[in-house]
């Protein structure tokens, strides 16, 4: 049997341009699959929840999720049935929906542990997200926290190609997943949002 974890990427709002590091793992990464959605201008949670949860139940193999910006928010959104599936996910510049009136169909955003480790990174200087906001979600989600020095909405705009450090974040998810499949959550996850300290991202 695979046991060996699926990539699920998740692309936030306006969806990820070719250059954008989630479009460059995609083509990098072996088997690496990515959630589409019927309309990426005009977001509303049911459908784009609806789409990842299809995605992820498609297949009996467990998740890991890389999510960015709005794709964060969908992924917290997903029901029992499909959270059940993943085994990690790598947040990355998680929206505030409530701060943004095209986004606001994902308000409010849950604040509840998820059921399976997670690494949110942010940045100092995100105009989408204060770095206030992402702690918050850290601390309530159960996320270790990577902070990033001015590091913009850490997207093609701010300067961020295929980024090596995200993929070893990456890494360090999948390798947890094969290897901790039995291991219960509560071991796993640190209750108080970790922060990860590390320096500022050559870019």
């Amino acid at each position: 049997m695979n046991t060996h974890p699926r990539i699920v990427i998740v692309p936030g709002w306006r969806n990820s341009g070719p250059a954008h590091w989630q479009s460059l793992w995609a083509r990098q990464l072996p088997g690496a699959e990515r959630v589409e959605q019927d309309d990426w201008l005009v977001p509303h949670r049911e459908a784009w929840v609806g789409a990842l949860e299809e995605l992820v139940l498609a297949d009996s193999r467990p998740v890991v999720l890389v999510a960015h910006s709005l794709g964060c928010i969908a992924a917290v959104h997903m029901g029992e049935q499909a959270a059940s599936r993943v085994q990690g996910a790598l947040l990355v510049a998680p929206a505030d929906p409530e701060r943004r009136a095209q986004l606001s169909d994902f308000a409010p955003v849950p604040y509840a542990p998820l059921p399976y480790r997670s690494v949110l990174v942010a940045s100092s200087n995100d105009p989408f997200c204060p770095i206030r906001r992402a702690g918050a979600y850290a601390r309530a989600w159960g996320s270790e926290l990577v902070r990033l020095q001015n590091a913009g909405h850490i997207n093609v705009e701010s300067g961020f190609g295929a980024w090596p450090l995200g993929l070893a974040l990456l890494q360090s998810l999948l390798d947890d997943a094969s290897w901790t499949a039995q291991q219960s959550v509560a071991a796993r996850t640190p209750p108080d949002g970790r922060q990860v300290g590390l320096a500022p991202l050559a870019r």
